[in-house]
């Protein structure tokens, strides 16, 4: 069983950081594309950063400067170093793989359940 596991969220004065981490577990021989995505109370789902297998990486205009993503390929776990946070900041967050390559198969679009972020005075 596959799973991708978010960590990290939590309550953050505006201005702080925070370090978000997504794990994934089980029989897993590689993942291509990683990211973040965020969902914000009364709001689409929109995405934050994305990093390939090869460390390509790429941000959301709104937090470009503030937040970086990173991965570590032999733990199969993803990062998201987010600084000067801010109220609009506030969502969850969740991970997202675009292709697993497991035993069995290729597992497509993966989610995990997504770690609350607030960032409020």
């Amino acid at each position: 069983q596959v799973q991708l596991v978010e960590s990290g969220g939590g309550l953050v004065q505006p201005g702080g950081s925070l370090r978000l981490s997504c794990a994934a577990s089980g029989s897993i021989f590689s993942i291509d594309k990683m990211a973040w995505y965020r969902q914000a109370p009364g709001k689409q789902r929109e995405l934050v950063a994305g990093i390939t297998r090869d460390s390509s990486r790429s941000y959301a205009d709104s937090v470009k400067g503030r937040f970086a993503i990173s991965r570590d390929n032999t733990k199969n776990t993803m990062y998201l170093q987010m600084s000067s946070l801010q109220p609009e900041d506030t969502a969850v967050y969740y991970c997202n793989a675009d292709r697993i390559y497991v035993r069995s198969g290729t597992l497509y679009d993966y989610w995990g359940q997504g770690t609350q972020v607030t960032v409020s005075s």
